[in-house]
């Protein structure tokens, strides 16, 4: 089996450190030590430093974001329960921050927030943006009328950012369990399932 050469490691890494502690505390010298690779290396392949490397790994975290929001958007119109439907569309940040003992936090919000690299945070915004619109198509394909679908795709993401946040705070996924119940008391209302 091949070891993953360092453009690679330095995706993979910068990716989990931001998870972890954010876009300004995840350090050069940090990063590279994590990824096993030189500034030569870093350079070679992100001739702008660390906010190339910042702004690749963000488009990466968004597509692979935006294959599960739409595979799960999809699954909604045959979804047994719109709690079953939920489980499925949180699982995806759930099970990573117990996983990590409630380490792994929000790569996107991390960017999001990265006022001092307009490139990263406009990365953030469009990848919101793709995501809000595919979930409001799975909405709108299970029934749900356009205005209402787009709304509450956008607030599914913010409830979701929301939850990996206090679920970090507090060493708990209480969070998405209230959330569940929650929003599948909206989503059920606009299905009109009973």
């Amino acid at each position: 089996m091949a070891t993953a050469g360092p453009r690679a490691r330095l995706l993979t890494n910068t990716i989990a450190t931001v998870q972890e502690h954010g876009v300004h505390a995840a350090g050069l010298n940090e990063l590279l030590k994590r990824s096993n690779a030189s500034r030569n290396s870093l350079y070679q392949h992100f001739p702008a430093g660390k906010s190339q490397l910042v702004e690749a790994a963000a488009r990466i975290v968004a597509r692979v974001v935006y294959s599960h929001v739409s595979s799960t958007a999809d699954a909604l119109q045959t979804a047994a329960s719109p709690e079953q439907w939920l489980d499925q569309l949180f699982a995806f940040w759930r099970i990573p921050l117990e996983v990590s003992d409630y380490r792994e936090g929000s790569f996107m919000m991390a960017a999001a927030l990265d006022e001092l690299d307009p490139d990263v945070q406009s990365v953030a915004g469009h990848a919101f943006a793709e995501w809000t619109a595919r979930l409001a198509d799975g909405l709108m394909a299970a029934g749900i009328d356009q205005a209402p679908a787009c709304a509450i795709a956008g607030l599914l993401l913010s409830v979701i950012e929301g939850a990996i946040v206090q679920s970090r705070a507090l060493k708990s996924t209480r969070p998405f369990d209230d959330a569940r119940t929650q929003l599948s008391l909206l989503l059920n209302h606009h299905l009109d399932r009973r």
